[in-house]
């Protein structure tokens, strides 16, 4: 019975896959995001695919701004973009880790260390670097905290899922074989799910930004987005801004805030460092 389920579970995920890759180049959201999207669809199969649709597919013409405008899906593109990247080292390191039989704990640090140097680095400092004036270190520094809470709340689902999972399916630790990755996704679905709390935390206090809208810098483009903002007015932390513009004044605009994030970003960063301590502690008793 597991084999067929894991042969219905990449079947539909190499549809989904298909269909997101496709789709997703007529959506007017930012480049960086929509390979978010992709990946996660290929990490969560008719999930993410779901989630695309759901969360950041325009429904029609111009209305994208409107549509991703709210809350729930500011913080499904703030999670999504966080899995997709964190999960390139995530994975690497699990490949790492099991083909040269490194020990859970070792596997652990290096999925840890891996995940979170991949998605802080490239995925938020490098890639979102123009929303922090174009300076990467500057990006590094604005991009750390939050980065550190999405991946410590992702590991915490992700890490007792896998090595439950592991024990109990067969060549689940070998990446030559469906089962690693059908686990790997298992572990990463629940990391996302676990770590969407964290980011609409992160979103509220203007730390991190959500979906954004990116319109080609066309005369009809530019009216759509005029027309879309003056609806969106009070809605959105989006101001008057053509949209190649947008995306550069929406996360100047959250960091420089001088709103007190509440609870404190360092009591924050507690709390997922104690829910990161009793994942590793339950992964390893398993």
């Amino acid at each position: 019975m597991l084999d067929g389920v894991m042969l219905l579970w990449f079947v539909l995920a190499a549809a989904s896959l298909l269909f997101v890759a496709l789709d997703i180049r007529n959506t007017p959201e930012s480049v960086v995001l929509k390979w978010g999207f992709v990946l996660v669809t290929a990490y969560t199969g008719v999930v993410g695919a779901f989630l695309y649709v759901l969360g950041c597919r325009e429904p029609l013409p111009g209305l994208h701004e409107r549509y991703v405008a709210v809350r729930w899906r500011q913080a499904l593109g703030s999670t999504m973009h966080c899995v997709a990247g964190d999960g390139v080292g995530i994975l690497a390191g699990a490949v790492i880790s099991t083909s040269l039989h490194f020990p859970g704990p070792i596997e652990m640090i290096v999925e840890y260390v891996l995940g979170f140097g991949v998605g802080w680095t490239v995925f938020q400092a490098l890639f979102m670097r123009d929303l922090a004036g174009g300076s990467y270190p500057r990006s590094l520094k604005m991009t750390f905290a939050p980065e550190l809470l999405s991946m410590n709340f992702l590991m915490t689902g992700m890490l007792p899922v896998v090595m439950t999972l592991r024990k109990h399916i067969e060549s689940a630790g070998n990446p030559m074989t469906p089962n690693f990755w059908f686990v790997m996704s298992m572990g990463l679905l629940v990391g996302f799910v676990i770590s969407y709390p964290i980011n609409w935390w992160l979103v509220a206090n203007h730390l991190k930004h959500g979906m954004m809208t990116v319109r080609p810098a066309s005369s009809d483009a530019r009216a759509t987005d005029r027309a879309a903002e003056a609806t969106m007015s009070g809605t959105s932390h989006q101001g008057p801004h053509t949209s190649q513009e947008r995306s550069v004044p929406q996360m100047s605009m959250s960091m420089s805030s001088a709103h007190a994030p509440w609870p404190p970003v360092s009591v924050m960063a507690l709390l997922s460092f104690i829910a990161l301590g009793a994942a590793v502690a339950i992964a390893l008793l398993t």
